[in-house]
């Protein structure tokens, strides 16, 4: 099944390369000195897949090279319990898209299916002795803990449903079930798997191995993620689209850091190579093309600027293009499309044609038109002494006028070219006598009085959205209709965190370089 004649220790090699973190080494070493392991990995069935799961992909192919028995979980379950990501009708549809995406990528890349388990959620966990050891969990398992694990996976909002509670508990019975040495996941998952450590003992069940791969930035240098538009490559993309997104992609001349393009060479395009090499293609007078045979050499380049972002993007486009050409293939039959149009309908169309827009049908931060503004000058309002008047650079063709209450709060000084966040479609109002055109962002307490404007991330540039994680998709309100009062039932659920880091119902606030932050206030209403 694997590669003939590998030592155990060469096996454990290849299975733990290019890991972020391995949990039970020791235990992993004994078993692979009396047999192969077996592995499992699992994905939610919720957005489409994206070529980040190339990643996985790219494990998965260590592990079989390396003898593993090797389970490819759809987790269409836990997509519903996930805040219910994946609505219940849609599930089989999903789970069949999925299965036909991943399979498509798989063979993209080389690896034989017939080596491979796959099973569905639904087919083992609402079984009667799943359903009571479930039940056993929930005696055992706190709140707090429970909360806890699923931090980084479960979708965080203010009040928590039961069903995301239960979540990391199914995931830790899945080892149980599905009879593995170790769970493979991102090193998001970590709570996860220490929770599922320090729990399936409780139940009589033995503790497993976990193997975790680093999370791999997105395109806009964020983690690269279904639900935020601008950060991912749809695995059905064409080429124009693909061109585009890599163009806009952060790449800085000679920043290794949160750099997705340089990741995805790092993480599957190298691993992947036929002949363990990257080739840049560049034009005679740029150097002319130049072969790099490990990730460290291309990195070292790159930071030394030898290598232009310019030249590295299509190197990536190319070989991207290869891997996904087969995947497009695949989707390209009239019963493919259809799958796509069950699993993933369009949205309702409003009369005359007209798609209406998701976000704007419900109340949801998505609907705030959030934006890095710089404040070109300051002055007192000539009407209020508790009132700054400000014009802010927006991206716009002319400044803004912003009239700010932070007069004896914040010093003039601070604000002249302070670069905050800035709400800009709530409907102008006029105070005392002066139009505002927009609302600048702040961490405000009443007692004692204290008010801070958020920071936005360092490099950041006038006219950079700002948006909630987790809420990317679609597009701001034009202005927001002060009858329904969408920024008024928005606002309470905005607050910093005890890191001082800006949140809307626990899920960061942020823009493609970062985290919104607030110099020192903890748990501060933002208004």
């Amino acid at each position: 099944m694997g590669e003939v004649g590998l030592s155990p220790e060469e096996k454990f090699n290849l299975i733990t390369r290019n890991l972020q973190e391995v949990l039970q080494e020791e235990k992993l070493k004994e078993v692979l000195k009396e047999r192969d392991l077996k592995i499992y990995w699992g994905t939610a069935t919720t957005g489409k897949p994206h070529v980040a799961y190339f990643v996985p992909m790219s494990k998965i192919a260590d592990f079989l090279k390396a003898g593993c028995e090797v389970t490819i979980l759809f987790a269409d379950l836990h997509a519903y319990l996930d805040n219910m990501k994946a609505p219940w009708e849609l599930l089989a549809q999903r789970v069949v898209y999925y299965e036909t995406a991943i399979k498509a990528m798989l063979q993209s890349i080389g690896v034989p299916l017939d080596k491979l388990k796959f099973v569905k959620g639904t087919d083992y966990q609402l079984s009667r002795e799943y359903t009571l050891d479930v039940y056993k969990l929930t005696s055992l398992v706190t709140e707090h803990d429970a909360k806890k694990a699923g931090a980084e996976v479960v979708k965080q909002v203010e009040h928590p449903l039961l069903s995301g509670l239960l979540y990391p508990g199914l995931q830790a019975l899945d080892e149980e079930y599905l009879k593995v040495d170790a769970q493979f996941g991102g090193v998001d998952q970590r709570k996860i798997f220490t929770f599922a450590e320090k729990y399936l003992p409780s139940l009589g069940y033995k503790k497993r191995a976990h193997l975790m791969n680093p999370m791999v930035p997105g395109l806009t240098g964020t983690k690269m993620s279904s639900s935020e538009e601008d950060s991912k490559i749809d695995l059905l993309d064409g080429t124009a689209a693909v061109k585009k997104k890599l163009k806009k992609a952060f790449c800085e001349p000679g920043n290794v850091t949160d750099n997705g393009v340089l990741s995805f060479v790092k993480f599957v395009l190298l691993p992947l190579s036929e002949n363990g090499e990257f080739t840049v293609e560049r034009k005679p007078e740029n150097g002319g093309n130049v072969t790099f045979k490990d990730y460290e050499s291309l990195e070292k380049a790159f930071a030394a600027e030898e290598i232009h972002p310019g030249d590295l993007k299509p190197a990536v486009e190319r070989e991207l293009n290869r891997l996904m050409e087969p995947v497009r293939q695949v989707f390209q039959t009239p019963d493919m499309k259809a799958l796509i149009s069950r699993a993933y309908p369009p949205p309702p169309k409003k009369k005359g044609g007209q798609v209406a827009n998701a976000a704007s049908e419900e109340l949801s931060p998505v609907r705030l038109d959030l934006r890095v503004g710089r404040i070109v000058s300051v002055e007192k309002h000539p009407d209020a002494d508790s009132l700054y008047v400000e014009k802010v650079d927006l991206g716009e063709d002319q400044p803004r006028t912003v009239v700010s209450g932070l007069a004896g709060l914040v010093p003039m000084e601070t604000l002249q070219d302070y670069l905050g966040v800035f709400l800009c479609n709530l409907k102008p109002q006029k105070m005392r006598g002066i139009e505002s055109q927009a609302m600048l962002m702040c961490a405000s307490i009443d007692d004692p009085r204290c008010v801070e404007p958020l920071i936005p991330p360092e490099g950041s540039g006038v006219g950079d959205r700002v948006f909630v994680e987790n809420y990317n998709t679609g597009t701001p309100d034009e202005r927001l209709n002060p009858k329904k009062k969408i920024w008024e039932k928005l606002q309470p659920d905005m607050k910093t965190s005890e890191e001082c880091v800006a949140q809307w119902s626990g899920n960061p606030i942020m823009t493609k370089l970062g985290l919104v932050t607030s110099k020192t206030m903890k748990n501060a209403p933002i208004k």
